[in-house]
């Protein structure tokens, strides 16, 4: 028997700004589809060259009534990333709040605008930890 990892899906509330956060990581749409019968909008991101492990972003037209509100029930998503300060630094540029900034050089936590949890992790060995962000608390303002 053989298993393969296909995708995670994770339903969104504003399909333009998770898009726009996921393309913030560094993803790519690798495709789309609009089901005007179902009312739904199926959206999969990749990271460039990993085609095979996307993230599926489910868009209810009609909203998600009687769903629950909070998406991280599932859990996160993992990425990692060459340098974890240089991505924070991206993220927060773009109005992305840090969650739990890369004290470490190893490891930080981000999340979407559907309270979608991220975590990047450095690839590789651990960076030496840097100012300002040993210091630093919840930052941003997504």
């Amino acid at each position: 028997m053989t298993i393969r990892y296909l995708h995670t899906m994770v339903r969104v509330a504003d399909l333009d700004k998770t898009v726009a956060f996921f393309e913030f990581l560094g993803l790519q749409k690798t495709r789309h589809m609009d089901s005007e019968e179902g009312r739904f909008s199926l959206i999969f991101m990749a990271a460039p060259g990993q085609e095979e492990c996307p993230v599926e972003l489910t868009y209810n037209w009609d909203g998600d009534e009687g769903l629950p509100s909070d998406s991280r029930h599932f859990g996160h998503l993992a990425y990692s990333v060459d340098n974890i300060y240089d991505m924070c630094q991206h993220l927060m540029d773009k109005g992305v709040t840090i969650n739990r900034p890369p004290r470490d050089g190893r490891m930080a936590f981000v999340r979407s605008p559907d309270n979608i949890s991220i975590e990047l992790l450095q690839a590789g060995e651990s960076l030496e930890p840097a100012e300002p962000w040993t210091s630093m608390e919840n930052i941003g303002h997504w």
